[in-house]
């Protein structure tokens, strides 16, 4: 045990673990990160007794390989919420993580060989007492994507445990941990920003996981993003611009309309008020330098670092008001934190909003990995006012089902955010793209239909806005010659389908799907019933007698197996099915086989279920 500032002590372990005195009871603590556990063996030389709560700034096995004897001892377990699986169902990475000819470079295969149970992940941004000390979270992506830092005020005194992001002045403990794609260099660049970032909190003393104390931490920090900023410029033929963008993020398109050029991955706007108060359209990735390797909640990382220099620069007061143009992950991922640590409001389009409250009912790619809840629900298809302005939201299916285009007057100039409808925008003076046109960017497993495209084309020339604000491209003056060009493509690319599909025959839609089951994911107990609603559209122009019929796993017990359907041409009609899981197990294929007249489709579409043992 070293002392390392008042009531803070020091055990040098598989890495240092901070054990921190309680200031409402001088016999408990809590810890920083845990290592093997040897911290529990030297509780008496301090006169503590009792550990009430570890908290782990990230989640590699040096970090919390004895976790277990934390538990054991009675402490709770608190984690980056990015990381918050890698803790409490490690097993599932174990079991999917890929090893065959693998380019995964993230050190995710560093994490604990078997589950704990976690008690919470800690709030970032924010302040929360854990046994007695007030403790901050702050987000240092880099050295892992869910790094995070831990604030403690001390005797006058602001104590940073950094964990893995410094290790001394300039110099940081593994750089090999923040490769985490092949030939990329996202994690240094987000290392360089987080640096910066820590040293804008003015910490008295830097406490790192590996390293002596930092007591001149601004220095330090800012060697460090200089050499991780140049590094990270090597790394690739495109200059870093990283610290350029943390303090200017924004582009002006008209005094009261902002776009956010941090956010890479997709475009997010700031229409600005009177007030004070700014409205976002789309927040997904906010100061994104790219993703990590992989889909899983540890490859994705929200935060809101461009929000300071909205207010320094623009003199904004609050985002009250976010709204999605669809419910992708890369337009919403940011939304809770902001509701979270902002307290703004998410209005959502009908549509947009059952999908974001329940993604496990639907069999629909790029879903965040939590339910998103409206604080307001807007129509699809109506008006709503926010201080001055008046937005219209319009229905625009095409890049996916479930998404609309917003329309508003500001500055004089009529704007419509498109979201993703089109690929490869082109320069804002009305050509076609590098290529001599834009792409429509449709995809069949969002719910692409024909008729969408037109439909969207009919909706511009009818709004006739100056701009088109896209989500990933840049926004685009709008020509009547432009306007023409998407209508002459939608109708292009019905005419191509039609020519490929055989819809005169049988017209099972672009995609290919005649039956759609509620929930697509589920979870239940043994012997709990579960019920599945397939929703069956008759693809003939007659009317067809329909016959569902649920074929689950080995060992299942059927309680409702099959039904039959009268449909006339083109109509839909559901059917609801219930079987009950006997065998326990993850992720079991439970498929729906589906007969139309005399045509056997087969099985179609299917749920997957993971079954729990229950209580018998």
């Amino acid at each position: 045990m070293i002392e390392v500032a008042e009531g803070v002590y020091r055990v040098a372990d598989t890495c240092h673990v901070y054990l921190i005195r309680s200031d409402t009871d001088p016999t408990s603590g809590i810890c920083i990160d845990f290592g093997s556990g040897e911290v529990l063996d030297h509780l008496p030389e301090v006169g503590i007794e009792r550990i009430t709560d570890v908290l782990m700034t990230h989640h590699h096995r040096d970090q919390g390989q004895g976790l277990p004897r934390a538990v054991a001892h009675g402490a709770r377990v608190h984690v980056p919420p990015v990381e918050v699986e890698l803790f409490a169902a490690v097993e599932e990475m174990w079991q999917t993580r890929q090893l065959d000819n693998d380019y995964n470079l993230r050190q995710d295969w560093f994490s604990l060989t078997a589950s704990v149970p976690v008690a919470g992940t800690v709030p970032e941004y924010r302040t929360a007492d854990y046994g007695g000390v007030a403790v901050t979270t702050i987000p240092t992506p880099g050295h892992t994507v869910g790094s995070v830092t831990y604030l403690v005020e001390r005797a006058g005194r602001r104590l940073a445990f950094s964990g893995d992001l410094i290790y001394a002045p300039g110099k940081v403990w593994s750089l090999a941990a923040t490769q985490w794609t092949y030939t990329g260099r996202e994690g240094p660049s987000y290392l360089a920003v987080s640096a910066v970032l820590l040293a804008r909190r003015e910490p008295d003393l830097l406490l790192p996981s590996h390293g002596e104390p930092i007591d001149d931490p601004q220095p330090a920090l800012a060697l460090l993003a200089v050499r991780m900023a140049h590094y990270a410029d090597t790394r690739s033929e495109h200059a870093f611009d990283g610290l350029d963008r943390l303090d200017d993020p924004f582009v002006p398109i008209t005094e009261h309309l902002l776009l956010n050029r941090s956010s890479w991955m997709s475009s997010s706007y700031v229409l600005l008020s009177e007030s004070g108060e700014a409205l976002l359209v789309d927040y997904g990735y906010d100061m994104f330098f790219g993703s990590a390797w992989g889909n899983d909640r540890a490859s994705r990382r929200p935060w809101l670092e461009s929000l300071p220099a909205l207010r320094e620069r623009y003199g904004v007061t609050r985002v009250t008001v976010a709204v999605p143009t669809h419910y992708h992950d890369d337009h919403v991922a940011g939304m809770p934190l902001l509701r979270d640590v902002e307290g703004t409001e998410l209005w959502i389009p009908a549509s947009v909003a059952e999908v974001l409250a329940d993604p496990w009912a639907h069999d629909l790619p790029c879903q965040w990995y939590d339910p998103i809840l409206a604080d307001r629900v807007l129509p699809d298809d109506g008006t709503f006012t926010w201080n001055e302005y008046t937005i219209g939201v319009h229905p625009q299916p095409g890049h996916t089902l479930y998404a609309v285009a917003y329309s508003v007057q500001v500055d004089g100039l009529h704007v419509v955010f498109t979201g993703d409808q089109q690929e490869g925008v082109g320069g804002p003076d009305g050509d076609r793209g590098p290529h001599g046109r834009d792409v429509l960017n449709y995809q069949y497993r969002n719910r692409f239909r024909l008729g969408d495209y037109p439909a969207s084309a009919r909706l511009y020339r009818r709004l006739a806005p100056g701009l088109l604000a896209s989500g990933h491209w840049r926004p685009r003056k709008v020509t009547t010659a432009y306007l023409d060009y998407l209508a002459e493509e939608g109708d292009r690319l019905d005419t191509l389908h039609r020519d490929l599909l055989p819809l005169d025959d049988i017209d099972l839609g672009a995609d290919g799907v005649a039956v759609r089951v509620s929930p697509y994911r589920a979870r239940v107990r043994t012997g709990e019933p579960l019920s599945i609603r397939a929703r069956v559209r008759n693809p003939f122009t007659r009317w067809a007698a329909v016959l569902v019929r649920v074929v689950p796993p080995l060992g299942w017990r059927v309680v409702e197996g099959e039904q039959k359907l009268e449909l006339d041409g083109g109509q839909e009609g559901d059917a609801v099915l219930t079987v009950m899981g006997e065998v326990a197990g993850r992720r079991q294929p439970l498929a729906v086989d589906i007969t139309i007249g005399e045509i056997k489709l087969g099985q179609q579409a299917h749920v997957v279920v993971d079954v729990e043992e229950g209580v018998r």
